[in-house]
């Protein structure tokens, strides 16, 4: 039986005009004479929301799926892709443009870094709150507060007001209450990111077992790994449309295919707004093998990676976290690492720069495409993540100097160079 149902739903946006800003005190002042009537315009063409022009932003374009009761569904897609907005109108925190949802239980949504959560009242506070606002008793919650603080993490804190909680921490207390108050319906977006690997792998584990209860998840994320090992279906959006609804390697594999690299160089790494931490930014990444911008590459040669960043004064000083993964066309993950990782310390001395990954011998031998993760932020905390920012072609080569190219069928994707000795 189908506890969620959705109908030609869609969402449509209309966007703001930048206005001309007059250089000249004439054109200041002539400005300040038409406002009124450009004021105006604008309130009529707010009542023509209906028509169609450039300023009208299609969020979500007539989805139609159903959800079965315990079942997990994953829900990908490339930033922008409309998953945000869906899992609000699903919270019944935003209304959609045209269509209708259908839902039987109860919603219980952890999508942005403290949503429903009050500032002013401390972390017991609002557990309370979001355990009434799901309509338990008091009772009930009494029954579940000490496992909710226990899995938390946050225990010395639970009587701090929120408003002194780092990101991670709302997000701890976000998807304890969650997951703990019983919902029949448990919806996870990528907030999840903003917390330590640790903690991640904690919520998984949490998030199957929920389903294993027979309650319903829907769970947005860029861990493909953790889509496919949790997910019994999966939905791939682009453009605020469904581009595939069905098996999850299928779906990562559809996901894959929407990237689309150029050169070595991907120009807009910025995410949507809706993801943004709004003053950390990567904006361009270009890729370079053996010293030459290029996207072709063989195991052994030199693969460097040029970040341009953008950040606001308030971060001058501050230490960063910057990261990549690159992964296969499944999903899978082959490396994984950090600056943090070799003791490396970066700390940022201007707004605006380039972040250098030089990898001195590429490890990876087999034939394949492999695509580029971005991970940066500062605290322990990755508050931009750019999924298939760009990817790389991989090309067999005579790495070992053995006259001829290593057999695709040896049990590894990486070749170190290694010594052997007899003595």
């Amino acid at each position: 039986m189908s506890i969620i149902k959705v109908h030609n739903l869609s969402k449509r946006y209309r966007l703001g005009l930048k206005e001309k800003q007059s250089e000249t005190l004439a054109g200041q002042i002539g400005h300040l004479i038409r406002s009124p009537w450009e004021n105006l315009k604008r309130l009529r063409d707010m009542s023509r929301f209906g028509t169609e022009d450039e300023s009208v932003f299609w969020a979500l374009k007539d989805i139609n799926f159903e959800v079965k009761e315990g079942e997990v569904l994953g829900i990908i897609g490339k930033n922008g892709a409309g998953k945000s907005t869906l899992l609000k109108i699903l919270s019944q925190i935003t209304d959609p443009s045209s269509g209708k949802i259908e839902i039987r239980g109860r919603i219980a949504s952890l999508l942005e870094v403290g949503t429903g959560f009050h500032p002013e009242l401390s972390g017991r506070e609002n557990i309370y709150m979001n355990g009434t606002i799901l309509g338990m008793t008091r009772m009930e919650i009494d029954s579940k507060l000490d496992e909710i603080i226990d899995f938390s993490g946050i225990e010395k804190f639970i009587d701090t007001p929120v408003k002194f909680y780092s990101s991670g921490m709302k997000v701890r207390l976000g998807f304890s209450v969650a997951a703990h108050l019983e919902p029949e319906i448990l919806i996870i977006d990528e907030v999840l990111a903003v917390g330590d690997f640790e903690f991640q792998a904690k919520c998984l584990g949490k998030m199957e077992s929920v389903s294993q209860q027979g309650r319903t998840v829907l769970f947005v994320s860029h861990n493909l790994e953790a889509v496919k090992s949790l997910c019994s279906r999966c939905i791939v959006l682009n453009q605020g449309e469904i581009l595939f609804n069905g098996a999850v390697k299928l779906a990562i594999q559809n996901y894959f295919g929407l990237t689309k690299t150029v050169g070595g160089s991907f120009t807009d790494l910025r995410t949507h707004p809706e993801k943004r931490d709004r003053d950390l930014g990567l904006i361009e990444a270009i890729i370079y093998v053996d010293g030459h911008q290029s996207i072709e590459i063989c195991a052994g040669q030199e693969l460097k990676v040029s970040l341009s960043y953008n950040v606001l004064d308030e971060h001058l000083g501050t230490s960063i976290d910057v990261g990549f993964g690159l992964f296969d066309d499944e999903g899978k993950g082959l490396l994984a690492f950090n600056n943090s990782n070799f003791k490396q310390k970066l700390v940022l001395n201007k707004k605006t720069g380039n972040i250098q990954i030089t990898i001195p011998q590429f490890p990876f031998y087999r034939s394949d495409q492999v695509y580029f993760h971005f991970y940066f932020g500062y605290l322990g905390n990755y508050y931009e993540v750019l999924t298939q920012a760009t990817k790389l072609n991989c090309n067999q080569n005579d790495f070992l100097g053995s006259g001829k190219p290593l057999k695709e069928s040896l049990n590894s994707v990486f070749v170190p160079q290694i010594n052997f000795q007899l003595n």
